[in-house]
């Protein structure tokens, strides 16, 4: 184990699910919230050789993130570039990986396909934009109000939907269909973009943010031959974790390139953990909220 005195907690939905007990992963209580870190190793436990005391790292320890202070194993961290701010760091593991491993390693998304992304301006909704965007696809992006589609479009957006305000299946239809479906939102919006699928469309149902999980119908996939995959970014530490840690390294690798930037729209006190969880609730964010322990 390592002691990581901790400079930033990326905040997530995830989070929002633990508080209700309805995350797939949610600990027994009492435990911390917090699934993603950035700080400084302090300490090494008994048995660790590293990373060293001094070491810059990331770690997604899963909870215990809003702390000064964290206990994570070892094997979960990270070493991070010295020009890597902290803030970014605890924004990039879930939200980035998440999108990384859907478009790329199971999505295979190709350059020129057409990628719609809902939930365009959230946590892991832009990351989505970005992502696709580094892949060369052409990216429609789904969101609510002018504002949060400005943040989609600076991001690599090739087409906005209001989510307020347009038909989805329409609009999708009229760029041409999509090829690839990012789906953190569930609901309603899924249905329109079920239906706005070209022939051998991948749909990637990733969280349900509005809460409504829908109910996919089997008859219709087979219309189109079209491929829904689920993905849940930390399962993959369990069974497969080279996938996560091979991810990872890309993502890093292409910060270093400035290929990808982390949008943090709030960076707020433990103090203030309470509003950054209810920023999150009422989608008052775009990108990441990011908790600094010791500011």
């Amino acid at each position: 184990m390592i002691r990581v005195k901790i400079m930033a907690c990326g905040l997530n939905f995830a989070d929002l699910l633990m508080c209700q007990g309805k995350y797939q992963d949610t600990p027994e209580p009492p435990f911390t919230l917090g699934m993603e870190v950035a700080g400084v190793v302090d300490a090494l436990g008994p048995d660790t050789d590293g990373p060293a005391v001094g070491s810059r790292v990331a770690v997604f320890g899963g909870q215990g993130g809003l702390a000064e202070y964290g206990c994570f194993p070892a094997n979960r961290a990270v070493l991070l570039p010295d020009d890597m701010s902290f803030d970014d760091a605890a924004a990039l593991q879930i939200a980035y990986g998440t999108s990384h491993l859907a478009l790329d390693y199971k999505a295979r998304l190709q350059p020129g396909e057409t990628l719609l992304v809902l939930g365009a301006a959230g946590g892991v909704g832009l990351t989505a934009v970005e992502i696709g965007h580094a892949m060369g696809a052409k990216v429609i992006a789904c969101a609510r109000g002018a504002e949060k589609l400005e943040v989609a479009r600076r991001a690599g957006a090739d087409h906005l939907i209001d989510a307020a305000s347009e038909d989805i299946r329409e609009r999708v239809r009229a760029l041409g269909g999509a090829d690839v479906v990012y789906d953190p939102v569930g609901g309603d919006q899924f249905k329109s973009a079920f239906r706005a699928c070209n022939p051998e469309a991948r749909l990637l149902p990733i969280g349900f943010a509005s809460g409504d999980v829908p109910q996919i119908p089997a008859n219709h996939l087979l219309v189109k031959n079209l491929t829904v995959m689920g993905l849940y970014w930390g399962g993959y530490l369990a069974f497969k974790p080279e996938v996560v840690t091979d991810s990872l390294a890309t993502l890093l690798s292409w910060h270093r390139e400035g290929r990808i930037k982390p949008h943090v729209s709030h960076a707020l006190p433990l103090a203030q953990a309470g509003d950054g969880l209810e920023l999150l609730r009422s989608r008052k964010s775009t990108g990441k909220v990011v908790i600094r322990p010791h500011e």
